[in-house]
């Protein structure tokens, strides 16, 4: 079992999910919540369902996960037209990406370390894959 591809993967997972809120705790971040700063960064004024989409978290736990950063200042709603509602983020928000995508990037290091190039990259195309089937 401890080779096994579902071991290995929720294992590995978990791991990355500790250390990235063990970094972060201090800001009070929330399961979910790195992914979606970092996505607003990209895409500053995305629809909910958009941002659900491309972090993979259901609507459901979305509006809620949205409620709490609004909460927390993160993010505030904006009205681009009256006919749809987007997610922005708010000064604190933004503050914020480039601690993630720092922590975010320290971690993958810690993660590939020993690892070429070549099999960094090699180990990103076969995650996408699998992500892919399983889609």
């Amino acid at each position: 079992m401890e080779n096994s591809l579902h071991h290995l993967l929720m294992t590995d997972h978990t791991a990355f999910h500790k250390r990235i809120f063990s970094a972060l705790k201090k800001e009070g971040l929330t399961s979910g919540q790195p992914k979606v700063l970092e996505y607003l960064s990209e895409h500053d004024g995305a629809m909910q369902k958009d941002i659900a989409a491309a972090c993979r978290i259901e609507p459901a736990t979305m509006t809620s996960l949205l409620g709490g950063m609004e909460k927390k200042g993160l993010i505030t709603r904006c009205a681009p037209d009256r006919r749809s509602l987007s997610v922005c983020l708010t000064d604190k928000g933004k503050a914020l990406v480039p601690l993630i995508e720092q922590e975010f990037a320290k971690i993958e290091s810690v993660a590939t370390n020993g690892f070429s190039d070549d099999e960094r990259e090699l180990l990103i195309s076969l995650l996408s894959r699998l992500r892919e089937n399983l889609d």
